[in-house]
């Protein structure tokens, strides 16, 4: 018989994903899967009723409809500080999930390198590997998950492809200075580099940290993929639109890697987003406002119960450090999330699906749930310490 691809060798299904099923098998809370509980704007919603009753129902212009490409311009133009063409430069896409993987084809050769920082969102290395390239790691260091910058450079060194920068940064909850920008701005013009960025949690970041575009940046527009989505701003993760902008040649080339990898995003749901653009800008301080408190209230529960943690600064994740539960024991991680689940009734990410480096002691919570559901899961955590000293059992 022929052999399968050798190239998924490595690979193994999403530890996130794997963690819902988990979360569902056991009756835990989940906090692991970074997706809401609680409804997007109400305008979303009732665009979307309409847009099932008068359509449309057929396939939509491939790379986004004229519609939502035209406002998306203009609210990205708005707070990107850009002239952004919605013809030229904007493919829309089926999540920011494809956005990446399409940035990725349009300007990666196999046998290129591709910097990442770790730890990282799962599907960049995964994304990495499937163009055939190889992935170069830069360790950003905790507390705080800041790069050394002489790695950084030891790596463009390697004369990169590309670089993967996500910020606000899943899992840390980091937001990237300016000035830490600048530096990773200037290393990519003197190597001649590509910046993929994603950027899904453009609009959720603590006070005082802002969110600096990476395009923006004085000369970086030409060579920056800008990947994000709606998922996130607008709690609509099932809707699964997201979009590239990026300058005309490399969108060229997105729309092509678009067309052949899913054809088009869905067009009803396409429809009713537009309403999601047409928001009054207060909408976007709310949701900061928003997130803001639901990680403070989240925190003051991680206190009470007893638990170390980096304060996110942005995005809606927290590591917590699980280290004196595991210690002087042969656990895992992942085994001790599944006892969490299990045992305690709340669902985590074991935190070495994210890094390269071998760390066993951190796990992922995301807070991004109604104040109820959060509440019940910091009601279960206060039990983590008194059923964890009985001894964690794994059957």
């Amino acid at each position: 018989m022929p052999q399968v691809s050798s190239r998924l060798d490595g690979f193994t299904e999403s530890v996130i994903r794997k963690m819902t099923r988990v979360a569902n098998e056991y009756g835990a809370i989940n906090l692991s899967q970074g997706f809401p509980d609680f409804d997007p704007p109400k305008e979303l919603v009732e665009a979307l009723k309409k847009a099932a009753d008068e359509g449309p129902h057929q396939y939509e212009i491939t790379w986004g409809s004229q519609g939502l490409r035209e406002v998306l311009a203009k609210k990205q133009s708005k707070f990107m500080g850009l002239d952004i063409d919605p013809n030229k430069e904007i493919v829309v896409t089926c999540g920011s999930t494809e956005a990446m993987m399409a940035a990725m084809m349009s300007v990666c050769e196999p046998g290129e390198k591709v910097i990442v920082f770790s730890p990282f969102y799962e599907n960049y290395v995964a994304d990495t590997i499937l163009c055939g390239a190889e992935p170069i790691y830069v360790p950003l260091y905790p507390p705080e998950f800041n790069f050394n910058r002489e790695e950084l450079i030891r790596a463009f060194e390697q004369k990169p492809k590309a670089l993967i920068l996500c910020n606000p940064s899943n899992p840390t909850g980091k937001v990237f200075t300016r000035e830490e920008l600048e530096f990773i701005a200037n290393l990519a013009i003197e190597y001649d580099a590509f910046v993929i960025t994603d950027e899904v949690y453009e609009h959720i970041v603590m006070k005082p940290y802002e969110h600096v575009y990476f395009a923006a940046l004085p000369g970086m527009f030409e060579r920056t993929i800008s990947c994000s989505s709606l998922s996130k701003t607008y709690s609509i993760t099932g809707w699964r639109l997201g979009y590239i902008i990026a300058p005309e040649h490399i969108i060229n080339n997105a729309k092509k890697v678009h067309d052949f990898l899913t054809v088009g995003a869905a067009a009803p749901l396409q429809a009713a987003a537009i309403s999601g653009f047409n928001l009054p800008e207060e909408y976007y301080e709310s949701l900061r406002e928003l997130y803001t408190e639901k990680r403070d209230l989240f925190i003051k529960g991680l206190d009470e119960a007893g638990l170390k943690y980096t304060v996110p600064q942005g995005a809606y994740y927290i590591m917590v450090d699980i280290s004196e539960f595991i210690q002087d024991t042969s656990l895992t991680d992942n085994e001790f999330c599944e006892w969490l689940a299990k045992e305690v009734g709340v669902a985590a990410v074991p935190g070495s699906s994210f890094f390269k480096e071998e760390v066993n002691h951190l796990i992922r919570f995301h807070f991004a749930k109604k104040t109820e559901t959060l509440l019940a899961a910091l009601e279960r955590l206060k039990s983590l310490r008194e059923k964890a000293s009985r001894g964690i059992i794994m059957s």
